[in-house]
């Protein structure tokens, strides 16, 4: 997880970010593009801040790898849904040219990286979950001939 954090922190700081500098309140769309990127930056955020400081080694009773699988489907159906939303409304909210098209635009764009960036994570914490690349043998300590 803490190997996506970072892209997908500077990817959803660049969405709202774009989006925040418009006028978005006029148009109800981009009031649910703000909720998902603000929101899932910050849950993010926790996530990271959690494995940075190796805090989820603390919380063992919580299964790591479901939690952070869910997430990922979650946050990956979230962006799709505001991809769709930030793309389908740049024209009809803007003029072409103009400052704030460029920046919707730019939006659309950036929640389309993140939308992908959060469906590789929600592929690779699957694999984790399922130990995909482990077995008995390979998971077990080298006996110290490390």
């Amino acid at each position: 997880m803490v190997e996506w954090c970072h892209p997908l922190n500077v990817l959803g700081l660049l969405v709202w970010a774009l989006i925040a500098d418009t006028p978005y309140h006029l148009y109800p769309s981009y009031g649910w593009v703000m909720f998902v990127a603000v929101f899932l930056w910050l849950v993010t955020i926790v996530f990271f801040v959690l494995y940075l400081f190796q805090l989820h080694v603390k919380l063992y009773m919580v299964p790591w790898p479901l939690v952070l699988m869910v997430f990922n489907v979650g946050a990956t159906v979230l962006y799709i849904t505001a991809f769709i939303t930030c793309s389908a409304s740049v024209e009809p909210t803007s003029l072409k040219g103009s400052r704030p098209y460029n920046q919707r635009a730019a939006a659309s764009f950036f929640s389309c990286l993140v939308m992908i960036a959060y469906g590789v994570s929600t592929f690779l914490s699957f694999q984790a979950w399922r130990g995909v690349g482990s077995n008995a043998a390979t998971s077990q300590m080298a006996g110290g001939y490390a």
